[in-house]
């Protein structure tokens, strides 16, 4: 009966954070919050499995300069994504994503709670799922489109969990899964060979290390090149150090400390790592564990890309349940070393409420604070603008849409980004009263649509600054 009352709590809070994730990506769809780059990108991908085709992005394919028949799989190497292809079964659109992500988000809660109630007795397992629930990597990302990302809580919990509880086999099979999300995860696989081979699972470990390795270089090297990939990626952010990964290991072994130095500045990295550690209680800093995550850490801080640095966006979410599972471990760790010196102190129990309650208390930071605020589902005052501009548009056309107004069109339509190029789609939706990825203004956006109206396009459309223009 107390296994069973557990299991029904657990499955209540796997639910509601379903649920809560859900609201929040698809109140951000429904209010024009969502994006072309990546939303659509990933729509327009799953959407081709579904109809028993190749992946095929041309909203990406033409911003690449690489034409309509762009495959994503060239863009980011992720086949993981035809396991979501029957759902547009039951629901062609992007919101079948968002929904999809919510629930892969949420899911991880179980292996988790397995791994912590191995340490922590059910009670503080419980707290621990809270404490993933609302940490601020999964808000960040269930907030900002989709993404393959996604699946990595869940996978890397599983691998987790599962080699834990000595079930080597199940744990291998979540590895192989993790190499099919993107093409860098061989850093985390790898990662999680070495903490097995210094946890005394050294054929293990040995066997995880190796095969992501070479899984790494083979998808990079090989078969993204094979479907369209350029040679360093269309994502490559290292030219500081070199044009491919040999330069860049060769640069790092030339210069060590210039290289530790730029994990740690400028100072956004180090808030980044207080952020993902402090909810933790900095244990998993005592958990051999954390070498899974640290991979992926250093992969992004040593980069170029600044965006890639901070907390925003879904970047932090790929170590999350690493860093989560390593803080249990570490605070296990630090209990049985003390347990000689404070007999009857549950440490971990303690160290279970304070992860709890420092995860509630980060939320008003992070995207799930907008849950708390009527104007977040109200939306902005132009979204009744929007929304008839986007239903000007018939269905089945090749529209290019302002970053913002892409995905409304996705699922009955083929979308392009607006400024990325001159495609000459028939349609166009734009947007000049606001921002627009990837204009550096608006002058450039107004000047693109008067572009259009002297090439033979006639407006349509035009209110609250969006603009929609049609070719016949």
């Amino acid at each position: 009966m107390r296994r069973r009352r557990h299991g029904l709590l657990l499955g209540a809070l796997v639910a509601t954070a379903a649920g809560v994730y859900a609201l929040l990506g698809l109140v951000r769809f429904a209010t024009f919050r969502a994006s072309i780059f990546d939303l659509v990108i990933f729509d327009q991908a799953v959407r081709g499995y579904a109809g028993f085709g190749a992946p095929v992005a041309p909203a990406v394919g033409v911003f690449h300069g690489a034409g309509m028949d762009f495959l994503q799989l060239a863009d980011h190497f992720s086949p993981i994504l035809a396991v979501l292809a029957p759902l547009y079964w039951i629901h062609d659109g992007p919101q079948t994503l968002i929904v999809a992500q919510a629930v892969l988000f949420a899911l991880a809660a179980i292996p988790i709670w397995h791994y912590a109630e191995r340490r922590l007795r059910p009670a503080g397992a419980h707290l621990v799922v809270v404490a993933y629930a609302v940490s601020w990597p999964i808000a960040q990302a269930a907030a900002f489109d989709f993404h393959e990302v996604a699946f990595v809580p869940l996978l890397s919990a599983i691998m987790i969990e599962r080699l834990d509880a000595d079930r080597a086999g199940a744990a291998y099979l979540a590895g192989i899964a993790l190499l099919l999300v993107k093409e860098d995860m061989g850093l985390l696989v790898g990662g999680f060979g070495c903490y097995a081979f210094l946890t005394r699972r050294r054929l293990e470990g040995a066997a995880f290390v190796l095969f992501s390795l070479g899984a790494l270089l083979m998808i990079r090297d090989v078969l993204m090149p094979l479907v369209g990939s350029r040679p360093a990626g269309f994502h490559w952010a290292y030219a500081s150090r070199g044009a491919t990964m040999g330069e860049v290991a060769l640069s790092i072994a030339r210069d060590p400390a210039g290289a530790l130095w730029s994990l740690v500045s400028p100072a956004v990295k180090v808030d980044t790592l207080v952020l993902l550690l402090w909810p933790v209680l900095l244990t998993a800093l005592a958990s051999p564990l954390v070498l899974a995550a640290l991979p992926l850490v250093a992969e992004r801080f040593l980069a170029d890309r600044s965006q890639w640095w901070g907390s925003d966006h879904h970047y932090n979410a790929f170590v999350i349940a690493i860093l989560i599972c390593a803080g249990v471990d570490g605070a296990d760790r630090l209990r049985k070393h003390l347990r000689a010196r404070a007999r009857g102190y549950d440490l971990g129990m303690h160290w279970a409420v304070a992860v709890c309650v420092i995860g509630l208390t980060l939320t008003p930071r992070f995207a799930l604070d907008g849950l708390w605020d009527p104007v977040f589902y109200t939306g902005e005052p132009h979204v009744a603008a929007a929304r008839e501009a986007v239903a000007v548009v018939p269905d089945g056309v090749v529209v290019e849409a302002a970053n913002n107004l892409g995905p409304a069109l996705s699922g009955r339509a083929t979308v392009l980004l607006w400024g990325a190029g001159a495609p000459g789609a028939p349609w166009i939706v734009a947007d000049v009263a606001r921002p627009s990825y990837p204009f550096g203004g608006q002058d450039q956006q107004r000047q693109r649509v008067d572009e259009a109206l002297r090439g033979g396009y006639r407006a349509v459309f035009e209110r609250d600054g969006y603009i929609v223009l049609h070719r016949p």
